[in-house]
């Protein structure tokens, strides 16, 4: 037979509340919207996901997205309202 724990009415002692920091359900349903793109990587690169992924139990396009979105979320921090540009490059006549 199991041996059943008892516990006793006695005071909890010093105690802290811990303010709710969890997200609304709503902000959890919220998706943000995808654009499909067509992307060439290196055979390396795609190698190094799928490796990750498995061992991590997700999709390694799902990762690749991720890694994208914190870098631009860190570039957006560095430098808020600035507009990247595209790099132009100047075409070498033969």
């Amino acid at each position: 037979m199991k041996k059943r724990t008892s516990y006793a009415s006695e005071p909890l002692g010093n105690h802290e509340v811990i303010p709710d920091f969890l997200p609304p359900p709503s902000e959890l349903a919220f998706r943000e919207e995808g654009v499909k793109v067509t992307l060439a990587l290196s055979r390396k690169s795609v190698e190094f996901f799928k490796d990750a992924a498995s061992k991590h139990h997700t999709q390694y396009q799902r990762m690749i997205r991720r890694l994208l979105d914190a870098y631009v979320e860190t570039q957006v921090q560095q430098a808020p309202g600035a507009v990247p540009k595209r790099a132009v490059r100047k075409r070498t006549t033969a």
